[in-house]
């Protein structure tokens, strides 16, 4: 599994309590972390199902991608889906939307991960790594090793302080329990935290527990030999993203509601920015491409999303393990009008609010650029290759055969219950099926993308350039090392398409579609919107789809409004769960819920 299977990489002879096999809540923690066990066979067990809360967010809001419920994508289920009505705001205090790990289930984590931390170091583990700053040697000039239960600590350190920040992104400030583990007889009426107490929380959690980590590269032949085991980078780039998160409008400059802490901060603090910049700089420059560690942009988009640590994946930093050697993705996202082993559901159909997100090949935005027209009938071409890494189109090459996405088209049967409304399909995690090299959808690895280089840069992008007051050349390098990357062309003055000399609001704004387009589908645009609080402005366009016909072989492309959402500032934060407010006095709900 998790940690147990970061453990298979090891080898070691098993001398242990003898015991029958039950689940592992009903042990006792005198069993489970036995002063006798010198492998912590349960121990290990246990530490395996706090990383079994992680999910697999692959098609994860009842069957849909969480950008569905943004202006990016919408289900092919439309308005019967889950993800619809996340979009839709229906949803209350009360009768919350299963669109994600809920409260209980964050906070199962918390505990459990304190429950390990507390217990661990009783384990007399036999096993040892070597920590990644370590320069201690034995008499043989060998690095020391270090006993495993200090990572297998800094893992459920870890583990805790993603699972408090996964609810502050959602709810602002909430209750810290520390070290303490509570029992069912003890007072558990416990008040939120403010939101500053609960992120400095988070990052010095990530602090500690950086220190005891094993880092990259993650090495072994076998990918259910080191899934998702947490290392010291993860932290780093973790820190990187709370600090950004931290520093943005919803919670810094323009909190749900001015002066309540439990909500943001107290004040706007430009520092705030500065921090988040030096935390993205340090991983840069420490672990990235400007330092001497692992960590770069993949020359090949793709990879990024088909492959685990290895030598062709280079921009990996911590995953989830999603499934390995299969086709599910793929059958569930593909295009409908195939048949067989190349079967699809359509179920994400990307807009066209995101298609023209995507700048020309000359990395200008739509109607910008000297050197290419752009034109909705040949809308494709020229464009951003990111587009077809993205999205798949009416045209797009697809398992040797070109896409027929016009209305009642071979891959878009209008006729049917289910067809893309918007014209479009889902490409990415998908390998490339484009050269038409295959007629079928082959077994891939998909695992579920935590933290990847590419966040880095564009957090301190964005970081950076709150702080200054114009752009320096370290916001532009990081947007041309995306976009070099990309394929977009450099131009005469190698600026990738972008405008020497620009303002900071200039610049922001083209962090924020290059963040978009790069993190399309990672559920970074639901959240995005949501800090820089600019949903309400995005929500007042409607979410467009395309509309195709074929007219005695004309095309005809109009576009199509699918969705008009009525914003409420209150959905800048989801409300406390009722049941928490009814049974914990001191529980504050959010403003407006």
């Amino acid at each position: 599994m998790l940690m147990g299977c970061a453990l298979g990489m090891l080898s070691f002879t098993a001398c242990t309590d003898g015991y029958e096999v039950e689940p592992v809540e009903n042990f006792t923690l005198d069993y489970v972390f036995s002063t006798t066990d010198s492998v912590g066979t349960q121990a290990v067990q246990y530490l395996n199902n706090i990383y079994r809360h992680l999910s697999n967010r692959h098609n994860f809001v009842g069957g849909d991608y969480l950008d569905a419920a943004t202006d990016d994508a919408i289900s092919i289920y439309y308005d019967d889906s889950e993800v619809y009505k996340l979009a839709m705001g229906r949803y209350t205090a009360n009768n919350r939307v299963a669109a994600d790990i809920d409260w209980g289930t964050y906070y199962t984590t918390i505990r459990e991960a304190t429950v390990f931390i507390a217990n661990i170091d009783r384990v007399p583990f036999k096993l040892t790594y070597v920590r990644p700053d370590e320069t201690r040697v034995d008499g043989n000039g060998e690095l020391l090793g270090t006993p495993l239960n200090v990572t297998m600590k800094a893992e459920a350190r870890f583990l805790r302080a993603l699972a408090y920040f996964e609810l502050v992104k959602r709810y602002g400030g909430v209750p810290l329990l520390g070290e303490r583990v509570f029992e069912l007889e003890d007072d558990m009426e416990v008040p939120r935290n403010t939101f500053a107490e609960c992120v400095e929380y988070i990052v010095s959690e990530l602090d500690k527990a950086k220190v005891d980590l094993r880092g990259l590269p993650m090495t072994g032949s076998d990918p259910t030999n080191y899934a998702a085991a947490v290392n010291r980078e993860a932290c780093a780039a973790l820190k990187s993203r709370v600090l950004l998160y931290a520093a943005s409008k919803l919670f810094n400059e323009a909190p749900v509601q001015a002066g309540n802490e439990l909500v943001g901060y107290a004040s706007y603090d430009r520092n705030r920015w500065q921090l988040a910049a030096d935390a993205a700089w340090e991983f840069m420059t420490t672990y990235g491409h400007l330092g001497a560690g692992n960590i770069r942009l993949n020359n090949d988009f793709r990879s990024t999303f088909l492959n685990y640590y290895s030598g062709e994946n280079t921009e990996l930093i911590w995953f989830v393990q999603g499934e390995i050697g299969g086709t599910n993705l793929e059958r569930i996202n593909g295009p409908l009008g195939f048949t067989g082993n190349a079967l699809g559901q359509g179920r994400t159909l990307p807009t066209q609010n995101l298609v023209e997100a995507f700048p020309m090949r000359d990395g200008k935005p739509i109607g910008q650029s000297d050197k290419y027209t752009y034109d909705v009938r040949s809308q494709y071409d020229n464009r951003d290759p990111r587009l077809d890494m993205t999205v798949l189109h009416n045209g797009s090459s697809w398992l040797g055969r070109q896409l027929v996405t016009y209305q009642n088209g071979s891959n878009n049967p209008t006729s049917s219950a289910l067809y893309t409304r918007t014209s479009y399909y889902m490409a990415k995690f998908m390998k490339n099926y484009a050269d038409g090299s295959t007629r079928e959808y082959q077994q891939s690895n998909h695992p579920w993308v935590v933290l990847r280089y590419a966040e880095i840069l564009l957090n301190y992008a964005e970081a950076k350039n709150e702080v200054l007051g114009a752009p320096d050349q370290s916001v532009y390098d990081c947007i041309v090392e995306l976009r070099r990357r990309a394929g977009i062309e450099p131009g005469a003055n190698n600026l990738y398409g972008l405008k020497a000399g620009m303002s900071q609001d200039e610049m922001r704004q083209i962090i924020y579609n290059e963040r978009r387009i790069e993190m399309a589908f990672e559920e970074q645009r639901y959240y995005d919107i949501r800090r820089w609080k600019i949903a309400g402005d995005v929500f007042a366009q409607p979410v467009r789809g395309l509309s195709i016909t074929n007219r005695d072989g004309q095309l005809n492309f109009a576009e199509n409004d699918l969705l008009n959402v009525q914003w409420n500032n209150r959905r800048y934060l989801y409300p406390i769960p009722y049941s928490e407010v009814l049974k914990n006095s001191n529980m504050v709900q959010n403003p407006n819920w």
